[in-house]
């Protein structure tokens, strides 16, 4: 008859098995710590400090604050952005959801296709900047060129208060779809194919096929991908800096712009992580929010 180990022994392998998981984990734990808590901590500290790089930081209390919510151009910076973000994440989430349903087929070369549309997720947003400010040149762009085949005289898309936002973010639209079509598409096929059968079998037609089950049963994937494109959103910097440059005028100067202006520009440092702790608080609660909606509306396990 085997005897149970006694308790020391135990409690020391218990031990090791503990310190063997934190070994383990200690890799990621630092990239969080020193990559995501860390900066966190300290734009709360800077912004509680006037610093203008070259000088002493000072000490200034909640200044930045009374200052950032007296300033026109943050506010407004902020309207651009979700002006920004109001495009951008319905046009991704609503394309890449129909590519997905496009390339959910067994065809020959289907996989090829589907790596091609993700191809511009892959380039980086500077390329890209770079090529379609040529696209959308007026004079010897592309897409004006294209339009004067069929008689039209194509705008000058980038220097228009009115359309050079529709136009970044078309591009960040055409980027992104193609990445978050994998998800949707893994989605898809997560979905038993017996509730497809079922449905026909009840005379469902495909559009109500889609919007009773298919629909509901992508909510998990919806809930990620809106977050995603959310964050991604409220972030973008790179396009815009190398298309447009917050212009014309400041119509496309979205918070991370004004935020690189403040920092790299007038070298304000302490008012610039003022305006990041702002951007920070609308991102978190845009986020939170999401997930409290999909909450009670989401379905995470299907039985086959």
């Amino acid at each position: 008859m085997l005897r149970p180990a006694p308790r020391g022994r135990r409690q020391r392998g218990r031990a090791r098995q503990t310190a063997a998981g934190y070994a383990l984990l200690a890799p990621s734990l630092v990239g969080v710590l020193g990559f995501l808590l860390a900066p966190v901590v300290i734009v709360l500290v800077l912004s509680l400090f006037d610093w203008k790089l070259l000088a002493t930081p000072e000490f200034v209390g909640l200044a930045n604050y009374q200052k950032l919510f007296a300033d026109s151009d943050v506010w407004h910076s902020l309207l651009v952005t979700l002006y920004y973000v109001a495009i951008c994440v319905p046009g991704t989430t609503i394309l890449s959801l129909l590519l997905a349903l496009l390339v959910d087929r067994k065809l020959r070369g289907m996989k090829y296709f589907r790596a091609l549309l993700v191809i511009p997720w892959m380039a980086t947003p500077v390329a890209l900047g770079l090529v379609w400010s040529w696209i959308f040149d007026p004079g010897r762009g592309a897409l004006n060129q294209f339009l004067g085949v069929f008689g039209i005289d194509g705008p000058a898309w980038l220097s228009s208060p009115v359309l050079a936002m529709p136009s970044v973010a078309a591009v960040h639209i055409w980027q992104f779809a193609g990445y978050n079509m994998l998800f949707f598409l893994a989605g898809l096929q997560n979905i038993p194919a017996s509730l497809r059968e079922a449905s026909s079998l009840d005379g469902a037609s495909p559009v109500a096929h889609f919007f009773t089950i298919t629909l509901p049963l992508l909510r998990p994937t919806m809930l990620f991908v809106l977050i995603t494109n959310v964050i991604g959103s409220f972030q973008a910097f790179d396009t815009i800096f190398v298309m447009t440059e917050g212009g014309p005028g400041n119509s496309t100067e979205v918070t991370t712009y004004l935020i690189y202006e403040e920092a790299f520009k007038k070298f304000d440092f302490g008012y610039a992580s003022t305006i990041s702790v702002l951007l920070f608080a609308v991102v978190l609660v845009a986020t939170i929010t999401q997930f409290v909606y999909f909450e009670r509306r989401t379905t995470y396990e299907v039985s086959g």
